[in-house]
């Protein structure tokens, strides 16, 4: 017997619209015993074909679609998906080496995030779907890209929410102890083995070119500064002085070796720190800096966490931009999916309004294009930034 999902009653139009995902309250009906990760055929109420996907009876996304053709799904469609997503980023980003090579839903593989390090492949696998398949993704993988290695970095707290276990794993090759890449003619050594995520934050790239126009001449604060990227792009631009500033001693140290490999690192200054303290500390001191960078960790993991969230960011950027006198500049940036881009601007109105700060929008942007946006499913747009000058 098949293995068949069937929805409510009206509970298609989401679907059809262009939105992957089914939730587990809106199903009907459940054929042919479908256990976590095998694909099944999506129906709705008249029995009307939707499409195929990924089952999973423990998490509250039910059905995640992979495709809405009767096709088969095989080592062939993994790489016919792995291919196009490919051909995308050599047309917006046609001399990158290293970038995101596939982003989840909006590539058509829902929980398949594939980043590119030169000739390294970091993964994570984020639906029990994607793990059941590995074996016939990685081939596909191997297939369209000819690495020389790939790990997985199942390490992420969304695995939990599909039942999986978290873990770190090299699958194919050797992994090297750092991958040194490069980006907008600056080098970065990466770790994709112990990394945050899978070892760099692609994401940002285009908002970093946008911010490094401000910075000739200027002081830079750059606050959860990770591996120094919006630091060192400050310097390249012409910078006079930045100050690295981050919570973790590892990334401090990582931020100092990209500088050093830069020919920065005689004008290295990092500090181990709590950006909010440290900001706070600051203030009473009475310092000021041309341009403060704020790229802090997602405020708002869930929608529960909403409201303290939402306070958390106000806080911060408001100490941010008493700082800075008039013609200072704040470069701020929301990683939280739950933040809206209305919700955003709503939070940055409140800062300046607590800070007292009349301020006007120089640069607004999103995340980098090999994350691609899907305008049926507002969940793949996650990354808001503003530049920001202090009037």
């Amino acid at each position: 017997m098949s293995k068949k999902v069937f929805l409510k009653r009206n509970e298609e139009k989401r679907i059809n619209s262009g939105h992957p995902w089914v939730f587990s309250n809106e199903i009907r009906e459940i054929q042919g015993g479908p256990s976590k990760g095998d694909i099944v055929d999506t129906y709705d109420n008249l029995q009307r074909f939707l499409g195929k996907g990924f089952f999973n009876p423990s998490s509250l996304i039910a059905v995640r679609l992979i495709t809405k053709s009767q096709e088969n799904i095989d080592t062939a469609f993994w790489t016919r998906k792995i291919s196009k997503a490919l051909e995308y980023r050599k047309t917006i980003y046609p001399d990158l080496e290293s970038f995101r090579a596939f982003f989840g839903e909006s590539d058509g593989i829902p929980g398949l995030i594939v980043d590119k390090y030169a000739r390294y492949l970091s993964l994570q696998f984020l639906s029990a779907g994607i793990e059941k398949n590995q074996n016939e993704i990685i081939e596909s993988l191997k297939q369209v890209f000819n690495p020389a290695g790939i790990i997985a970095r199942n390490d992420s707290f969304l695995r939990k929410l599909e039942g999986l276990e978290e873990k770190t794993e090299i699958l194919y090759g050797d992994i090297p102890d750092k991958i040194k890449i490069e980006e907008n003619g600056i080098s970065f050594w990466v770790d994709i083995s112990s990394g945050q995520k899978t070892g760099f934050y692609f994401d940002q790239r285009d908002n970093r070119h946008l911010f490094s126009k401000y910075c000739k001449g200027k002081k830079v604060l750059d606050c959860f500064c990770h591996t120094g990227a919006f630091g060192i792009y400050a310097l390249k631009a012409g910078a006079k002085e930045v100050i690295w500033l981050d919570s973790s001693k590892s990334a401090l140290e990582k931020a100092e070796e990209n500088a050093d490999l830069n020919a920065f690192k005689e004008k290295f200054n990092g500090i181990l720190g709590n950006t909010s303290d440290y900001l706070s500390d600051i203030q009473a001191e009475k310092e000021k800096f041309d341009i403060i960078n704020l790229d802090p960790p997602a405020l708002i993991k869930s929608k529960k966490d909403f409201n303290a969230g939402f306070k958390a960011y106000v806080k911060l950027n408001t100490s941010a931009l008493k700082l800075l006198s008039g013609g200072g500049i704040l470069a701020t940036s929301s990683c939280s999916h739950n933040l809206s881009q209305s919700d955003f601007r709503e939070m940055l109105k409140d800062a300046c309004a607590k800070s007292d700060k009349q301020v006007r929008i120089l640069e607004m942007g999103l995340q980098a294009k090999d994350h691609p946006i899907l305008i049926s499913m507002p969940e793949t747009e996650y990354l808001k930034f503003a530049v920001l000058e202090v009037i």
